[in-house]
């Protein structure tokens, strides 16, 4: 069962979101929050699979709700999906360089919340929609010159590749079908190069790719 957190200041999206999500037998809504400061408390005493955050929120926002939750090593299984009205937030890059493992705009498609959910809830980053690539690399086109790659040097060249297809948004499958590997050999490699530059999670593998260069926006079409 995947137990989810949803956090929104509006009583009315929080009720639209409870009947989309309750409706599957997977899922269970087992907190709702009116702000950040609520989010991170309700995520702290029942540590569910995934946190549905707006952005805008009294009290706390969910930019420093979001860093907050995924700054807690206690919390290291707690995935935050950011919710937000506009597709070019400014606050959303910041949430997941932050920790977040990808947004969805409010208005998303009932089975895009779902499988949004599904997805977080596994382990993946939400990056497979065309719009949260084009976040990613409106944001990242913004910040000029990359700085020194040293978090890349205790990878190999294999991972390397395999870091840039993960920035692309290619699920562990389809990095296998490119690169000619297993799927557990492609999730393997995915996990060691988690460890090694010391990312959360797939959203900050992407955030790390974009910032030291290794690939720009456009890249593989």
């Amino acid at each position: 069962m995947i137990r989810v957190v949803l956090a929104d200041d509006q009583t009315l999206v929080r009720a639209g979101f409870r009947s989309i999500l309750e409706g599957e037998d997977d899922i269970e809504i087992v907190a709702e929050c009116g702000d950040g400061e609520q989010a991170v408390r309700r995520a702290a005493e029942l540590r569910p699979d995934v946190v549905l955050m707006d952005v805008r929120m009294p009290v706390l926002d969910g930019l420093e709700a979001t860093r907050r939750i995924t700054g807690d090593a206690r919390l290291d299984d707690v995935r935050v999906v950011i919710l937000t009205t506009f597709d070019l937030d400014d606050y959303v890059y910041g949430a997941i360089k932050a920790g977040a493992s990808g947004f969805l705009v409010k208005d998303t498609e009932p089975t895009e919340l779902i499988h949004g959910v599904r997805v977080v809830a596994r382990g993946d980053a939400l990056l497979a929609p065309t719009v949260t690539r084009r976040l990613i690399a409106e944001f990242a086109s913004r910040i000029g010159a990359p700085p020194p790659a040293a978090r890349l040097d205790a990878l190999t060249d294999r991972e390397r590749e395999v870091l840039a297809l993960v920035a692309a948004g290619l699920s562990n499958e389809e990095i296998a079908g490119r690169l000619v590997l297993s799927p557990a050999t492609a999730k393997t490699h995915v996990s060691r190069i988690l460890a090694k530059v010391g990312a959360r999670d797939r959203a900050q593998l992407v955030v790390l790719a974009y910032e030291t260069g290794m690939i720009r926006p456009g890249w593989l079409g």
